[in-house]
């Protein structure tokens, strides 16, 4: 019996296979563009320590952009700040404590930040 859902997974000359169009995953013809998130247009800023060893992450969240933008907004955030960090479900994250240098790198950028948290 053949699986319906069945197919190439994984292929040593181009990697991860998207099960949709069967193409590397780089080249996936039915991979949508994300919308832009609906927000209030306010970028948030926080601090946060929770789930990561007592190292502290700088977040951003609400960043009116889509994801290609929010990846280069994200890899100038951590130049500007000096440090590692990652962009993950449309929030990006700065290793080490840098909200008073993210918000004023984000202000001066034309955005409406405010610092959320504690």
């Amino acid at each position: 019996m053949r699986s319906t859902s069945g197919g190439l997974v994984y292929s040593t000359d181009a990697g991860r296979m998207c099960p949709a169009c069967r193409r590397p995953v780089a080249q996936c013809a039915c991979r949508k563009a994300a919308p832009v998130p609906a927000g209030d247009g306010i970028v948030r800023v926080q601090r946060e320590t929770k789930g990561r060893g007592g190292k502290a992450v700088t977040l951003v969240r609400g960043v009116p952009v889509d994801a290609d933008a929010l990846a280069a907004l994200g890899k100038e955030l951590k130049a500007a700040c000096g440090s590692g960090g990652t962009v993950k479900d449309g929030v990006v994250e700065v290793q080490g404590d840098h909200v008073e240098k993210v918000m004023g790198w984000l202000q001066h950028r034309g955005y409406k930040v405010k610092r959320a948290g504690g």
